[in-house]
């Protein structure tokens, strides 16, 4: 019997059973990942849009963009919501409600949270009044949110099966990292207070995920705001600044009961996600400086460890920064069925399926080049063990040449379309890509084969914010209003 647990406060829990009277199969999302799989093809997607720290003094909004093959506004962007301030940087989203909340209902999927990650606020956008064309519900500021928990630079947001909405901060309102944890909302969207226990905070925050039949959360480490946020220095990896962790919790009690350091192949761990299967053991995190996948597992004293499951080796080169170019590996998804892995080196340019049916062994099945340093025209040239230079070949879709490379990506439900942005973060965009903050993000989507494997660009899709009405636009996150692979968590 499955057993959800809401976290009321620091180490007091409610226990709602699955199988309780109150529950139905009635409340948001699917039943099972797989369910969700033949869940109806998305035909509207929502889009964070970013002016912060490009020189454009204009609100981020929320993009909504038309994703339906047969609408006359396919791949356009159909409506736009400006949150009521300048300067936040609008980043990650998430739910205030989905397929972990499957079971009650009285759960409703009907609020983005949209966490800003420079000024702190979280913006609370109503998609269901009308999906097409969002509205701002609330805004919770961020004094107050730095008055009640010492937090700030809050990043990813789950909804939890209590109806409370957990939100990652990456540090206090100073930029240290040591004032990093984790946020709780309530069901009003009211700060709660911290979901960790005293003193059981990261010594980095970024990403989280959680495994309730497990009655575990890890969490990973990206660095300090004081440092990210100017741009990327590596000095600050030899600083201390960045971090290398992985941070293993008692679900929901909020206890740090371990702490996994992934050492010199492991800097700068990112996403982290579990495998779908709530009763699975194992996920995966995307480490961007040193460009590896590490396979994350539970051992049978009930401990955890970690291996290198897939590496990017880094490209030598001549005309940049560094002698040798990471993939930097920023963003990576897993398909609802557990087959496939997908991410992104957003330097190198190129995109990758990898077969996961056996965790331990991944088989590189896809791979497409769509932007990149080392495209073709580009000044900067890799060269091969023989000393010889090479570039890759990436295409133009509908005459438009390829900027930056692919960051951020969403999977449909069915697994077989991957959508791709190519903003991470507008200080670094500025810096490896200022030709994007010049000219804006554009958004592409790839067809997948999910029998063998294989990828594909699909030509006649390509969104372009660099017309948008207030100039070129940064885009980053993408959300589906039904949910998706990595906003829902199943028990």
């Amino acid at each position: 019997m499955a057993t959800d647990v809401a976290v009321l406060e620091h180490g007091v829990v409610e226990e709602k059973h699955a199988n309780a009277s109150a529950c139905c199969k009635t409340g948001p999302g699917y039943a099972t990942p797989l369910e969700a799989m033949s869940g109806p093809r998305e035909a509207l997607i929502y889009v964070t849009c970013v002016y912060s720290g490009t020189g454009i003094e204009k609100p981020d909004y929320l993009a909504t963009v038309d994703i339906d093959p047969s609408s006359p506004t396919y791949s356009k962007v159909i409506h736009r919501l400006p949150v009521p301030y300048v300067g936040d940087e609008l980043h990650h989203t998430g739910w205030n409600s989905c397929s972990s909340c499957h079971g009650d209902p009285s759960a409703d999927r009907r609020f983005l949270i949209l966490p800003s990650l420079v000024s702190g606020r979280i913006y609370v956008i109503d998609t269901k009044t009308n999906p097409k064309a969002p509205s701002l519900h609330k805004v919770v500021e961020p004094e107050d949110i730095s008055q009640k928990t010492g937090l700030a630079y809050p990043h990813t947001s789950h909804c939890l099966a209590s109806g409370d909405i957990m939100v990652s901060c990456l540090g206090d309102k100073h930029g240290n990292a040591a004032g990093n944890g984790f946020l709780l909302l309530d069901s009003k969207f009211n700060v709660k207070g911290r979901w960790e226990k005293p003193g059981h905070s990261p010594l980095f925050g970024y990403d989280f995920w959680y495994q309730p039949r497990h009655k575990t959360m890890i969490s990973s480490s990206w660095g300090a705001p004081a440092a990210f946020t100017k741009g990327f220095n590596p000095q600050h990896v030899a600083d201390g600044l960045y971090g290398r962790h992985l941070h293993v919790y008692s679900w929901p009690g909020g206890e740090l009961r371990q702490t996994l350091d992934l050492g010199s192949t492991g800097l700068l761990p990112l996403e982290i996600r579990f495998l779908h299967d709530p009763s699975k053991d194992t996920g995966f995190v995307g480490c961007a400086l040193t460009s590896n996948m590490v396979r994350f597992f539970k051992t049978q004293d009930g401990s955890w460890s970690h291996e290198v499951a897939i590496s990017v080796k880094p490209l030598k080169v001549q005309n940049w920064i560094l002698p040798e170019m990471p993939g930097l590996i920023t963003d990576f998804l897993i398909s609802l069925d557990d087959r496939f892995l997908y991410f992104v080196n957003w330097l190198h340019g190129d995109v990758r399926q990898y077969n996961i049916e056996d965790p331990k062994n991944p088989v590189l099945t896809g791979q497409v080049w769509v932007g990149g340093l080392i495209q073709k025209g580009s000044p900067i040239v890799a060269e091969g063990e023989d000393g010889k230079t090479f570039q890759f070949d990436v295409p133009e879709i509908q005459g438009n040449k390829l900027r930056a490379g692919p960051q951020m990506i969403q999977l449909s439900l069915d697994g077989k379309r991957l959508y791709v942005t190519n903003s991470l973060f507008s200080t670094w965009d500025r810096q490896f890509y200022p030709d994007i903050v010049e000219k804006g993000s554009h958004m592409l989507q790839i067809d997948v084969e999910t029998q063998k494997g294989g990828l594909k660009l699909n030509p006649n899709f390509f969104v372009d914010f660099s017309g948008e009405p207030d100039g070129p636009s940064l885009a980053h996150e993408m959300r589906y209003p039904g949910g998706d692979c990595t906003s829902d968590i199943w028990t």
